[in-house]
């Protein structure tokens, strides 16, 4: 397995939209391990396939306290959204920014496996709102864009300013410790 490149806001391969995996085999089997072996480095709990530049329709979540129940959804898709809650999201492509939006609280999902088996999933809570954060990662939305336009241009400058430092310095994005979507 191997730790993948987290594309970060405003890199326009992040508005992709991902297209539909037409098997699941080997490869993106190996995908699913990258990406969660990607998702704990970071650590998030929770990432799309277009955050690391695959544009195909893959997610991983695992929401779990001992990081220890990982979920893999390959070409997810919502079946039925109930209730509401706003909470306070942030995002592994766009480090540091945190903001509350809202979603719904209970889903039910249908996705294959990764034995490439049809499945339903249904959650609540902080999975639900897990998921439906990474699906709209595989359609080219970001959870910023659930905010006011002004906020969105300045968590653009300020992300932009701090990858210009980053890259004169020769560093790398730094992290939250606390885990994000």
């Amino acid at each position: 397995m191997a730790i993948l490149n987290i594309l970060e806001y405003p890199d326009p391969r992040l508005r992709k939209r991902a297209e539909p995996v037409e098997r699941v085999d080997d490869a993106i089997r190996r995908l699913v391990g990258d990406m969660l072996e990607t998702m704990y480095a970071a650590p998030g709990i929770g990432l799309a396939a277009t955050q690391v530049d695959v544009h195909q329709r893959v997610l991983v979540a695992d929401v779990s306290p001992d990081r220890n129940t990982p979920v893999a959804l390959i070409n997810p898709e919502i079946l039925e959204r109930d209730g509401s809650e706003i909470t306070e999201e942030g995002c592994l492509s766009v480090p540091g920014v945190f903001d509350k939006v809202e979603r719904a609280n209970h889903i039910r999902a249908r996705a294959l496996d990764l034995r490439g088996q049809a499945i339903e999933i249904e959650a609540e809570g902080l999975l639900a709102v897990c998921i439906q954060h990474e699906i709209d990662h595989l359609d080219g939305k970001l959870f910023v864009d659930y905010l006011s336009e002004l906020k969105r241009q300045r968590i653009r400058k300020r992300v932009e300013k701090e990858q210009k430092i980053r890259s004169a310095e020769g560093a790398t994005p730094t992290r939250s410790a606390t885990p994000v979507i």
